[in-house]
């Protein structure tokens, strides 16, 4: 390996101790991260796949295009969502019971999550389940070139296991290079007019090529069975926080993120049926465009096994178009053990799909 590839392997081996990171903000934007070397996405790729040489190789997905009207005039905008399971959640709570501890250790399995990011190559990254941005996201992203933010949930689950690595919460990514960032806000979700654990971040981006504004936000509502009119609350709470930004739905709106939700659930009908004239982008996959996918996420846990469409990327359908959305793994790919495993490393499925502007700034949302 020549020097720069060492110079990479030190910043994937670094991992900052618990008490470095617990000493966290409530939120951080981070600063201008000019004065950071700059990474060759492709020597960190090459850097991941010489951690992971023993694993097996990538999945192969392919991306189904979508648009049938006339090409653009500028470049697709690509966003990924991505649940990319907590550490701390994986290792102590989670109780993957056909998933060996050995495929969850993180220094293998943050270069799976990294091989997965550079693969698809996203404009704008959505995360959730971050416990590790201060000593391995933020680094190394920021110097990709990714202006970064992220949200911890105010009581983490991570924080009750052992050596966990802080909190975890969501956490937004775009390339500073393809956008500026307007306006940025971090909500703590309320339900019932409490406030809950959950939280997003919505941010006002400017697309340096078109000079079009949109919105980019990312959540992650609560889990669970019995949940269901706390998470249509959450849900309810960030439209109205979505209206506002989006001045009532001027600018063109993209939510990413796990809602913990079946398509049945009353949280996905407020988004379905919202005045922001939302579409879930995934639904496009299916032959009417009317069905989300049959699952998003597949595990098996003590309790059984575990399959379910959970994550979503919904969009202003009226002022942007789905060009392509990526495949999702099938059956046989995710294999008989499910998710996680040595060939993915989180339970979740990412999701990607690449956008353009509707070429009538004029027309109504």
């Amino acid at each position: 390996m020549g020097n720069s590839t060492s110079r990479l392997y030190s910043a994937l081996a670094k991992t900052l101790s618990s008490s470095a990171v617990s000493q966290h903000q409530d939120c951080l934007e981070q600063p201008d991260a000019a004065q950071l070397e700059p990474i060759d996405p492709k020597d960190l790729l090459e850097e991941c796949q010489l951690v992971l040489q023993k694993r097996p190789p990538r999945f192969q997905r392919d991306f189904v295009s979508l648009k049938k009207n006339a090409a653009s005039n500028h470049r697709p905008i690509r966003v990924m969502q991505w649940n990319i399971l907590a550490q701390a959640l994986g290792e102590g709570k989670d109780n993957f019971v056909q998933c060996p501890m050995e495929a969850l250790k993180w220094e293998e399995r943050k270069c799976l999550i990294l091989e997965e990011i550079l693969a698809y190559k996203p404009d704008i990254l959505c995360l959730q389940e971050v416990d590790h941005y201060f000593d391995t996201f933020e680094p190394l992203l920021s110097r990709l070139g990714y202006q970064c933010t992220f949200f911890p949930k105010p009581w983490s689950p991570c924080l009750d296991v052992e050596q966990n690595n802080g909190p975890d919460g969501c956490a937004l990514f775009f390339l500073k290079q393809r956008f500026e960032l307007i306006n940025s806000a971090n909500i703590r979700l309320t339900a019932m007019k409490l406030k809950t654990n959950q939280v997003a971040i919505a941010q006002t981006l400017k697309c340096s090529e078109t000079g079009r504004l949109f919105c980019i936000a990312v959540t992650h509502l609560k889990a669970r069975t019995g949940w269901e009119r706390f998470r249509s609350a959450q849900g309810c709470d960030l439209l109205q926080n979505l209206k506002s930004i989006t001045q009532g739905a001027k600018i063109p709106l993209i939510v990413c993120g796990d809602f913990n939700a079946e398509p049945t659930e009353e949280v996905y009908r407020e988004f379905s049926n919202s005045s922001l004239n939302l579409n879930s982008a995934y639904k496009l996959l299916s032959p009417d465009g009317q069905s989300e996918p049959p699952y998003t996420t597949w595990k098996i846990r003590p309790s059984g096994e575990c399959r379910h469409t959970l994550d979503y990327i919904w969009y202003s359908q009226h002022a942007l178009n789905v060009n392509s959305a990526l495949g999702l793994l099938t059956e046989e790919q995710i294999g008989p053990n499910r998710l996680p495993s040595f060939n993915y490393p989180s339970d979740h499925l990412s999701l990607v799909c690449d956008f353009s502007f509707n070429q009538d700034p004029d027309r109504l949302l």
